[in-house]
């Protein structure tokens, strides 16, 4: 099970692999199964401004990336 800090690194890092811009502030959406285990963590980049954008889904389980988006504005 990895953490908050951790799943900010890992999306930091394949943003870094990908040249995407991850910008602050950030927007980390902890999401719980219905007994209250954190199963998924959601980043959203530059949160509340126009802009460029990532989005990363990663799974608090195995820290795997389970979907990953950018928008160049």
């Amino acid at each position: 099970m990895i953490e908050k800090d951790e799943a900010i690194e890992i999306a930091r890092k394949r943003a870094t692999e990908n040249n995407w811009r991850f910008g602050e502030p950030l927007n980390v959406f902890t999401r719980r199964n219905w007994s209250g285990v954190t199963i998924r963590f959601e980043i959203e980049t530059n949160a509340g401004s126009l802009g460029t954008k990532a989005i990363f889904v990663i799974d608090a389980k195995t820290g795997e990336i389970i979907s990953e988006g950018y928008i160049p504005r």
